[in-house]
């Protein structure tokens, strides 16, 4: 059975900022279209799956790498928390800051 999703606000805005990024470089809406589903279908994975996660070095939370992408996020036994995406080409500082 898959386990709900529950987005914060900060990985909604992250994503909305990631999505309009993409739209305006190339002005083209097919990258961010083609990018949106790929984080979608990762994420369905995660609810979804019970093999193991990859865990960060920062507390409980799991990474699950989407092309230039992690979608970090912690879970219970019934929900995936969507915590943050980032884009791994930014400084890995701010993301500890992020995690800490």
């Amino acid at each position: 059975m898959a386990k709900r999703i529950i987005w914060s606000k900060r990985a909604k805005e992250d994503k909305r900022s990631i999505l309009n990024y993409w739209l305006k470089r190339n002005t083209s809406n097919v990258y961010p279209k083609r990018l949106n589903t790929l984080l979608k279908i990762a994420i369905k994975t995660i609810s979804e799956s019970t093999i193991p996660r990859k865990k960060t070095d920062y507390g409980d939370a799991y990474v699950k790498i989407v092309k230039d992408y992690f979608i970090i996020y912690d879970e219970d036994p019934t929900t995936i928390f969507i915590l943050n995406i980032w884009d791994s080409r930014q400084d890995p500082e701010k993301l500890k800051e992020f995690l800490e």
